[in-house]
């Protein structure tokens, strides 16, 4: 049985993933606050963290951790935020990921793998002292 989904949720959904992804950490962390789930995933897994790590907003990476998002949630591709902050050179939510927990070696490919690929040698280096 398949069931419709509600437009007025799908609405509701889709504001929070741009909120996510333009980085209003205020707006956002208010729809968590009241009830939206901080780990929620879009169509392709990609979650609230993985948007705003994604787009290179720190604060609201932050504010997600703070509030019981998974810093290691993978999307449905195995990638996980830290590493696509790796990829995109974000180097602010890198440290908010890996102040929340984040783990280099997660995903496929890893953060850490993510960090060879491009010779990042001075976020190995990070990853090592976290």
């Amino acid at each position: 049985m398949s069931e419709t989904p509600d437009p007025e949720v799908i609405e509701l959904a889709s504001k929070v993933f741009d909120l996510a992804r333009t980085g209003d950490a205020d707006a956002l962390t208010a729809y968590v606050d009241a009830g939206v789930p901080a780990n929620l995933t879009n169509d392709k897994g990609d979650s609230l963290v993985m948007l705003a790590a994604y787009h290179g907003h720190a604060a609201a990476v932050s504010a997600l951790l703070a509030r019981g998002a998974d810093a290691d949630r993978a999307n449905d591709r195995g990638q996980t935020p830290l590493a696509g902050a790796v990829f995109k050179g974000e180097e602010a939510v890198i440290r908010a990921l890996l102040a929340g927990g984040a783990n280099p070696e997660a995903g496929t490919p890893s953060a850490a793998d993510t960090a060879r690929m491009f010779g990042r040698t001075e976020l190995l280096d990070l990853f090592e002292t976290r």
